[in-house]
């Protein structure tokens, strides 16, 4: 772990796994405004009181706390399905039944307002993001990038490998909170028909 000042009102701890950094943020939070990245905990504050506060907390202690399950109808007809079958060596219908078979959880947010990173899935779903990005994702959009899962909140530039679509937004200003996925949400993704092998 590496702790580094980000600015005058915050520091950055740096972590070696996702893991390492959710459990950081579950003993911080109650504590201080903290920011969870994919590898980093943001400390927002004093920086000798934040110093001092990191200090003293043991996050080995922390559990990660499990949030809300929201389910996510999809309709799997993604431009990169097919691709995605070829560089896991299953079938399309292969690849739906494991991106649908477990349950996925939000590890942090970012890219964009509502964009969430889902951890946790099959991982066979392991696939790199595309080589040469999109200029244009539909909002909606269901992608695999990593070891990640996720729904672009709105049309975007992206380029993670797309596998389907829902209609349920995800981000909503009139909403409280506006992101539907928040960080500790299950997610169950569920296929809305039948996908050929």
């Amino acid at each position: 772990m590496n702790i580094l000042p980000c600015g005058d009102r915050a520091v950055l701890i740096e972590c070696d796994t996702l893991h390492e950094a959710q459990t950081w943020f579950a003993a911080l939070r109650e504590h201080a405004e903290v920011v969870l990245g994919a590898r980093t905990v943001l400390v927002r504050g004093d920086l000798r009181a934040s110093r001092e506060l990191i200090a003293r907390t043991d996050p080995s202690t922390s559990a990660v706390e499990a949030g809300p399950v929201v389910e996510i109808p999809v309709t799997y007809d993604g431009a990169d399905l097919a691709e995605v079958a070829g560089l896991t060596g299953m079938s399309a219908a292969d690849v739906v039944a494991a991106h649908t078979g477990t349950a996925w959880t939000v590890a942090f947010g970012g890219f964009a307002p509502g964009f969430s990173y889902l951890v946790g899935g099959d991982p066979r779903l392991h696939v790199p993001r595309r080589s040469s990005p999109r200029t244009r994702v539909p909002a909606g959009s269901v992608g695999l990038a990593g070891e990640f899962s996720g729904v672009y909140p709105r049309e975007s530039p992206g380029g993670w490998q797309l596998i389907g679509r829902t209609t349920l937004p995800t981000w909503d200003i009139d909403r409280e909170p506006p992101a539907l996925l928040v960080a500790g949400t299950t997610v169950r993704f569920v296929a809305d028909r039948e996908v050929d092998p």
